[in-house]
């Protein structure tokens, strides 16, 4: 083996540092998948790294990028099926909504919040 990394390995890269809340590092693997992708998958890809970076935005109290980004985001992956790419997308984009309904509330403290998680869909 070469050792390159394929799309894939970058979106499971990418899965994993989301749920450990690691947001810019999980951005930095998307953005490699989504460099090597092509069409609905790279907006796939864009959205959620945008996803990713709302919630870094939201938890530095950077209340005014989180909502432009986090409406961004939503413009891409609300489109999409509730089950996409292996995982639930649909929970996701409610996970998001709740999130960012309070993180964006008038005085909240954003570091407090937890953010969401991606469930992985299970195959047979």
């Amino acid at each position: 083996m070469t050792g390159a990394k394929s799309v894939a390995d970058f979106y499971e890269e990418g899965i994993e540092l989301f749920n450990e809340g690691r947001f810019f590092e999980c951005h930095e693997a998307w953005e490699e998948a989504w460099k090597r992708s092509t069409g609905p998958e790279k907006l796939f890809f864009q959205g959620m790294i945008q996803a990713a970076v709302a919630i870094l935005h939201a938890q530095r109290g950077n209340r005014d990028g989180a909502r432009s980004v986090y409406a961004k985001a939503c413009a891409k992956i609300d489109a999409l099926p509730a089950e996409h790419m292996d995982i639930a997308l649909g929970e996701l984009r409610l996970e998001l909504q709740n999130f960012f309904e309070a993180a964006l509330a008038p005085d909240r403290a954003t570091n407090l919040l937890q953010p969401p998680k991606l469930r992985r869909l299970k195959r047979c």
